[in-house]
């Protein structure tokens, strides 16, 4: 039932993508889908992109695995979309057209300035790309209970061309279609299965916490604060810094930011966002619930005994969910929940590969060229597609049986010591130049780069990516605390260095413009 559950999605959701992708030569139909998404279905896209199956697989393994550390961790989550909403959302939207790119050039127009955009952007996104691709060999094996490994590898070559055709076919209004569908599917199902294990529990959330903690072998620091990282050195800093990554990373990811510029007024994004960060706050609940009953009726020790990052407790919680007798009725809601999460991989990738694509084209290529006609965009957009997505499957294909942890923690880094004090700097700093502009692109990245390799996720550990050896010199797990206030300090030094005249200069512009940034005055239409 399952195999045909995820037939059924991938043929459904490829003839949405050709019914509603672009049907002529328009930039805008196919980079913004002419802002025609009601604010409902635009925030339902924007969590659709902002929940990956990093986020349902990820997130559901840390609280089965870790408890408490694992909800703060899916709260940090909610948090990191609230402070889009309230501080970038409208400022981007107004402020960018297509891509990043569009976003800081406003200010810093050249060529620089968008061509290190979107290497930040393919940095930040293709590890990200990896884990979804990897992980959908993993989720049709564990499924459909097969484990050869050439088997998974044409497993993730197939569904890795299908999410091409979504990003070359579709656009922006195709794909935010499927991740609406994706995440009605995923929280409906998931509704239900939570429901039927706080049933298990006389829907008594204490009895479910206290039956997780028995369960978990770790007692009562099951539900404290600490366990996650209570073999590290500094355990308390390492928990903050990861925190952080997340709050500051995890919204600030191009696929994410993109659909800000989807949005055909200030007040469209507000009520956009404002359904985005309800289907979030939804989706915590429910990953917690989930979680819980996880390493309440299954027992953490299985869990870890099958993954030992937990990537399939969320499915193993659903499954418990259910019983031991197994009715007609629960083996298609299982079926449901499965297909969902076979989704959220493919809308994942779809969406990411859509952003870098658009990113290469409108931002590297277009710009080449003094003025480029609406179809060769379009089609070197369509290109770019295949140019970033056959790379991520040939990578995919060797770090499949590695940890993938790294990847996912890389991804978060970047957004959080690079693109976010970009994005903060250019929308709201006067003083703010172009040299400030790649000193805090390239400072920030390298700073995640030459420090995620001494992480214990990398080496030194045997849940790490390679734990044959050890390189682990680094005492914290992700890179934030030093990396991103280094992000913020090289943005700051490269503007003071570029003198104060280039500063005045900057200023003046800024003020000239800073009504239609903040305030909307105006849309430019380049």
């Amino acid at each position: 039932m399952s195999l045909v559950g995820f037939t059924a999605v991938a043929t459904v959701t490829l003839l949405l993508c050709v019914m509603t992708g672009p049907d002529r030569d328009d930039l805008d139909e196919f980079y913004t889908g002419y802002g025609s998404l009601s604010p409902m279905r635009n925030g339902l896209a924007i969590a659709g992109d902002y929940i990956s199956a990093a986020s349902v697989l990820g997130t559901g393994g840390v609280i089965a695995l870790f408890g408490h550390d694992g909800v703060v961790l899916a709260l940090s989550t909610a948090l990191s979309l609230t402070l889009l909403m309230f501080l970038l959302a409208e400022p981007l939207r107004n402020a960018g057209r297509f891509t990043m790119g569009d976003a800081l050039a406003r200010r810093m127009p050249g060529r620089a300035a968008r061509i290190t955009a979107c290497a930040v952007t393919i940095a930040a996104l293709l590890p990200l790309m990896l884990v979804q691709l990897a992980g959908t060999g993993q989720l049709l094996a564990f499924v459909l209970g097969f484990s050869g490994a050439a088997l998974q590898t044409g497993c993730i070559i197939g569904l890795g061309v299908l999410m091409i055709g979504y990003a070359a076919i579709g656009g922006m209004k195709g794909t935010a279609l499927i991740q609406i569908l994706k995440i009605v599917m995923l929280l409906g199902s998931g509704l239900v299965v939570a429901a039927l294990i706080l049933h298990r529990f006389d829907w008594n959330p204490g009895a479910l916490f206290d039956a997780a903690a028995d369960r978990s072998g770790a007692g009562p620091a099951f539900l404290n604060s600490g366990l996650q990282f209570a073999g590290g050195p500094h355990p308390d800093a390492d928990m903050i810094s990861s925190q952080l990554t997340v709050v500051l990373g995890g919204a600030c990811l191009p696929h994410v930011t993109m659909r800000m510029y989807t949005a055909s007024s200030a007040r469209q994004v507000r009520r956009s966002m404002s359904w985005a960060v309800s289907g979030v706050a939804l989706f915590v609940l429910v990953v917690t619930v989930i979680g819980f009953g996880a390493a309440a009726l299954v027992g953490r020790s299985v869990i870890a005994g099958i993954d030992p990052q937990g990537n399939t407790a969320y499915l193993l919680g659903s499954q418990a969910a259910f019983g031991a007798r197994v009715s007609t009725a629960e083996t298609f809601l299982f079926t449901t929940v499965t297909t969902a999460v076979f989704l959220t991989l493919l809308a994942s990738v779809g969406g990411m590969i859509l952003a870098c694509a658009n990113s290469l084209a409108h931002d590297v290529f277009a710009t080449r060229v003094q003025e480029m006609s609406p179809r060769r965009e379009m089609t070197l957009a369509r290109v770019s597609a295949l140019a970033v997505g056959v790379p991520a499957i040939v990578l995919a294909t060797l770090v499949q049986h590695r940890s993938l942890q790294p990847l996912v923690t890389l991804s978060f880094c970047l957004g959080a010591s690079a693109i976010a004090p970009a994005l903060v700097y250019g929308l709201f700093w006067r003083r703010y130049t172009r040299a400030g502009l790649l000193c805090t692109l390239i400072g920030g990245s390298l700073a995640v780069l030459l420090l995620m390799p001494g992480t214990n996720l990398v080496s030194g550990s045997p849940v790490s990516a390679f734990p044959e050896a050890d390189f682990n010199w680094f005492p914290f797990t992700t890179t934030g605390l030093v990396s991103i206030p280094l992000g913020f300090a090289c943005g700051w030094l490269g503007t003071m260095l570029s003198g104060r005249r280039k500063a005045q200069e900057q200023r003046r512009h800024y003020e000239a413009v800073e009504g239609w940034i903040l305030a909307g005055a105006v849309r430019r239409g380049d």
